[in-house]
């Protein structure tokens, strides 16, 4: 399937792009733009992530599936490609805005081209202020943050040290009245020190989904196991249907026949979503 780059009129911006001290002078477009109503997060951080700024990116992005919510970020290396991917998973909206143009021939980094394919596979979209080929270049990614952040309600900070480029889309919170979101991290952890400078200048920490929705003025939807098993995939539905009475590890993952690695990722996902428990080798369901 092709999806063309076509421009937008002025009066197709994104309102909250408008909004911005310097707004676009043009915007180019490929996929689906998010719809006006949808809250839109925007998550950065290091390049060089660590384990923890990944366990952080997907635990955080799978507590807000089923919400009214979006992800963009800027589909480079390290914690941006981690949050499009992680908002594929859920079956959420994501908006990539690149520091060039949107021809596949020019898409930044080059290896991020299957993952700017698959947003656009999946209802996602893609979004730039540059002509079609334009390479991406050192002054760009500075001035892409500016979209990043206009297009965002709330900017979350995953891992990020004292002088990564998250940092500037960090600032221009202030400026374009955004709210700042920041997971706190370890403090003997280089990547965690540019995090730690917006929490002491009163950025809102964030240690669950829960303070993110609050943050976007969503209501927190009760732990009720009907309302989350609307959202579910297919073989997570099929996790529940099989423990309906506590499962052993070996005999649930058999049922699934699926391989072992991927119901390990299933299963660890729905223990951090609260619809399971893992308590000896035994599963169990938590029925609120």
């Amino acid at each position: 399937m092709e999806f063309p780059i076509k421009e937008l009129s002025k009066g197709e911006f994104p309102k909250r792009m408008l909004e911005i001290p310097s707004p676009p002078m043009r915007l180019n477009y490929r996929g689906e733009l998010p719809p006006s109503d949808l809250k839109m997060l925007a998550v950065v951080g290091s390049r060089k992530y660590t384990n923890y700024g990944r366990q952080v990116v997907e635990h955080l992005i799978a507590g807000l599936r089923g919400y009214n919510i979006g992800i963009v970020s800027g589909l480079a290396l390290g914690i941006d490609s981690l949050a499009h991917e992680a908002a594929l998973t859920n079956n959420m909206y994501t908006l990539a805005i690149p520091g060039g143009g949107l021809s596949d021939s020019v898409i930044y980094p080059a290896r991020h081209k299957p993952l700017a394919r698959k947003i656009l596979e999946n209802g996602g979209g893609m979004l730039s202020e540059y002509e079609p080929d334009f390479r991406a270049t050192n002054w760009s990614f500075p001035e892409r943050n500016r979209l990043v952040v206009g297009i965002s309600h709330a900017v979350l900070v995953i891992e990020a040290g004292e002088k990564s480029g998250s940092l500037i889309t960090a600032r221009l919170c202030a400026d374009y009245n955004r709210e700042l979101l920041v997971v706190p991290g370890n403090i003997f952890s280089d990547n965690s020190k540019g995090v730690h400078q917006f929490l002491k200048l009163g950025a809102t920490p964030v240690t669950e989904a829960s303070d993110i929705l609050n943050a976007l003025n969503l209501k927190v939807q009760t732990n009720s196991l009907p309302a989350k098993v609307a959202a579910l995939s297919t073989e997570e539905v099929k996790v529940l249907d099989i423990i309906t009475e506590p499962t052993e590890r070996d005999t649930l993952i058999r049922k699934l026949n699926i391989p072992s690695s991927e119901a390990g990722i299933i299963l660890m996902q729905m223990e951090i979503n609260g619809l399971i428990k893992e308590d000896g080798g035994v599963y169990y369901r938590i029925d609120a």
